[in-house]
This record gives C-alpha cells, sequence and structure tokens, in this order.
C-alpha cells in the first residue's frame, strides 16, 4: 500500500484522483480501520513528496519509503505515528 501511495506522489497524481485508485485497488470498504490506515498512508505519501520535492535533494524512492514505514510499525508494535503523524 505504502509503495502505490508513494509512487503515485511521485508522479504528482492529483490526489482525488489518487485516493480512488488507493480504494480500487484496495479493497477497505468494510473496515473502517482500514480505510482509515490508507488514508494515513496516502497522506504520508504526499506530505513525503512536498517535502521532497521542496528540499534541495533528489526524489525519495518508493521502496525507501515502504521500508521506513515498515521498521517503524515493527519497531513500536504498530504504532506508527512517528511516520504517519499523531491523529488528533
Amino acid at each position: 500500500m505504502a509503495v502505490v501511495a508513494h509512487s503515485l506522489a511521485r508522479e504528482q497524481i492529483q490526489r482525488p484522483k489518487a485516493d480512488a485508485i488507493m480504494v480500487r485497488i484496495y479493497d477497505v470498504a468494510d473496515s473502517d480501520r482500514g480505510k482509515e490506515l490508507m488514508r494515513d498512508i496516502t497522506d504520508a505519501a504526499y506530505s513525503t513528496q512536498r517535502d521532497t520535492s521542496a528540499s534541495a535533494g533528489g526524489t525519495a524512492s518508493s521502496k525507501k519509503f515502504a521500508e521506513e514505514l515498515y521498521v517503524t510499525c515493527m519497531k513500536s508494535g504498530g504504532d506508527m505515528d512517528q511516520m504517519l503523524g499523531r491523529r488528533s
């Protein structure tokens, strides 16, 4: 999910279209938590892409983004607030 979200952000697909693509690929309609997680991952991917575009560095790879998300999840016992941002 993270790789697809990051790829959409990197390709500068408009967010509404990216959200529609993600919904179509990942069947989370029956899961509020699944929808929330998908939204958080997509938000993080688009936020990371904006941050990367604004910096002098190159673009972050989808694989690196997915790996960072996975490592954060594993180290924190599933708490991804550090990478995805704290929910208010």
